[in-house]
C-alpha cells in the first residue's frame, strides 16, 4: 500500500475512532521506551517531520548534550489504537538526526539486517513468548508474588492461579485480539505468579513492534490492576526465569524455506535451516549478549534447578528435537525456537543478531552437527566438557567479550558516529552496567564472609 494510501486511511481510523492524541514511540539500547504525546490534528505534521527529542535525555541512543535533537519518524504500519484508551494511538518510530537514519537506533539496526535477508530473497519472521511475573513492592524493598494463594510447588498451568488473574489476563487476551495479533494462548507459566500470552508470529520488525507494545500494555494495565508486571530475567532465586524464546523460519516466495518433510534427520528442516543452526551455534556466546543482555541474565542461565525442579532455560550450546534442555529446540517442523532470550532483552537488537548470525550459517555452509536428544539438565557438567560441548557465557561480561571479538555481528549491526562500531557502543555501555553491579557488596556476601575471616 502507497504511504499517502496508508495515511488516508490511517486519518480516516484517526475520525471514527475519536483519536484525540497519537504517542510517537521508539526505544534506547535497553528496550527503554520514550516518547512524545501527540495531538491527532497534528497527525500530518507528525507523518512528515517526526517528533523531536533532546537524544541525550532519551536514553542510551548514542548522543552527546551538544548533538542535534533526534527525530522519531513515524512506520504507518505501526499504527496502533490504544484499546484501553479509546482517544489514543501510537506509532513506532525510527530515529533520525538531520533527515538521517541514526544508526544507534535499534529498530533500525534490525531494518537493516532484515534488508541484508531480503537482498538474499529472505523474509524473516518470529514468534516471540514473553513471560512475566505479577507482584507486589514491599515497603522494604523487596518483592512478593501478587497472588498470595499462588503457592504450588509445580504451579504450571494451574487453572486456580488462571482463575484468580481470570480479569486480568482476559483483559490482555481481549486487546491483543482487537489489535488483529491473535492471542490463541494464555497460561500460568512454572514459577508461582508467573505467566505467559502468546500471540501470532509475523515479519520480525511487526512481532518486534508488538512485543514492546505489549510490556507497555501489560505493565499499564497491571498498575491499574493494583500490581507490578515484570519482564525481569530472574526476579527469584528460587523460581523460574522469564524467558523470551524466539521462534523463527525464513521465508521466500511465500513459502517456509526452513521446511523439510523429508529430512532424513526427522526434525523436518531443510539444509538451509540446518545451515541457519549452525550460525546460531558459532555465534551463540557472542549474540548471548543482545538475547540476554543484563547482569541478571545470567543468573537465569544457569546450571541447576529452582523449586519446580527445573530452569528451563539453557546452557550448553546445542540443538535437537522437541527438547526443551536444548538451547535450541525444534518444537515443529520448519521452526527453530532460541531459548537464550529472555525478558530483559531489546527485541530489535536480539531479532537483528539471531538474524545476523543464521545468514552468517547459510553463507557460510556451517554445519549443525548432530541434533541432540539428551537431558542435558541430567548430563554431568565434565562428561558434556569432555565431549566438546560449549556453554554459554556465565555473566554478562564474558558475553560481551564474545561480541567484542565477533566480526559477523560487527558487520551487522553497524557503524554509528566518527567510524565507530555499534558493537564496540554497546560493548562499552554493557560492560559499565556490570562494572556497576560487580562493586556493589551484596547481602549474599555478608552472610557468607562476615564471620568466616
Amino acid at each position: 500500500m502507497a504511504a499517502d494510501t496508508k495515511l488516508e486511511a490511517i486519518r480516516k481510523a484517526v475520525v471514527d475512532r475519536k483519536i484525540e492524541f497519537i504517542f510517537a514511540q521508539f526505544v534506547d539500547m535497553y528496550g527503554r521506551q520514550s516518547a512524545k504525546l501527540v495531538p491527532a490534528a497534528y497527525l500530518d505534521a507528525l507523518v512528515e517531520d517526526g517528533a523531536g527529542f533532546a537524544g541525550f535525555a532519551a536514553g542510551e541512543i548514542g548522543q552527546l548534550p551538544n548533538d542535534p535533537d533526534i527525530a522519531a519518524i513515524p512506520d504507518l504500519d505501526s499504527f496502533t489504537p490504544v484499546p484501553w484508551q479509546p482517544n489514543l494511538a501510537r506509532f513506532a518510530c525510527d530515529v533520525t538526526v538531520e533527515g538521517e537514519p541514526w544508526p544507534y537506533c535499534p529498530r533500525t539496526i534490525l531494518r537493516n539486517v532484515v534488508a541484508q535477508a531480503a537482498e538474499q530473497g529472505y523474509e524473516f519472521k518470529i514468534g516471540i513468548e514473553l513471560e512475566y511475573f505479577l507482584v507486589h513492592l514491599n515497603d522494604d524493598g523487596t518483592i512478593e508474588i501478587a497472588d498470595k494463594y499462588d503457592t504450588l510447588e509445580k504451579p504450571c498451568y494451574d487453572i486456580a492461579g488462571l482463575t484468580r488473574q481470570y480479569d486480568f489476563l482476559t483483559t490482555v487476551s481481549r486487546y491483543c485480539n482487537e489489535l488483529g495479533w491473535g492471542n490463541y494462548a494464555n497460561d500460568h507459566e512454572d514459577a508461582n505468579g508467573q505467566f505467559e500470552q502468546n500471540f501470532d508470529y509475523d515479519k520480525a520488525l511487526v512481532t518486534c513492534d508488538r512485543a514492546i507494545f505489549f510490556r507497555y500494555m501489560v505493565h499499564t494495565l497491571a498498575e491499574q490492576h493494583g500490581t507490578i508486571a515484570t519482564f525481569m530475567p530472574k526476579p527469584f532465586t528460587t523460581l523460574t526465569g522469564n524467558g523470551a524464546h524466539f521462534h523463527m523460519s525464513l521465508w521466500k516466495d511465500g513459502a517456509n524455506v526452513f521446511l523439510d518433510e523429508g529430512d532424513p534427520r526427522g526434525l523436518g528442516l531443510s539444509e538451509v535451516a540446518y545451515n541457519f543452526v549452525g550460525g546460531l551455534k558459532t555465534h551463540a556466546r557472542a549474540y548471548s549478549a543482545l538475547t540476554a543482555p543484563t547482569v541478571n541474565s545470567y543468573k537465569r542461565l544457569k546450571i541447576g534447578s529452582t523449586s519446580s525442579g527445573a530452569t528451563w532455560s539453557p546452557v550448553w550450546i546445542s540443538y535437537g528435537y522437541n527438547n526443551r534442555t536444548q538451547m535450541l529446540r525444534i518444537p515443529a517442523p520448519g521452526r527453530i525456537e532460541d531459548r537464550t532470550v529472555d525478558g530483559s532483552c531489546n527485541p530489535y537488537l536480539a531479532a537483528a543478531a539471531v538474524l545476523a548470525s543464521g545468514l552468517d550459517g547459510i553463507a557460510r555452509k556451517l554445519d549443525a552437527g548432530e541434533p541432540n536428544s539428551e537431558n542435558l539438565y541430567a548430563t554431568p557438567y565434565r562428561d558434556l566438557i569432555d565431549r566438546g560441548l560449549r556453554a554459554l557465557p556465565s555473566t554478562l561480561h564474558e558475553a560481551t567479550v564474545e561480541l567484542e571479538k565477533d566480526d559477523v555481528l560487527r558487520a551487522a549491526l553497524g557503524r554509528t558516529r566518527e567510524n565507530e562500531e555499534y558493537v564496540d557502543y554497546y560493548v562499552r555501555v554493557k560492560q559499565e552496567e556490570w562494572f556497576r553491579y560487580h562493586e556493589q557488596v551484596s547481602s549474599w556476601e555478608v552472610r557468607e564472609y562476615l564471620t568466616r575471616f
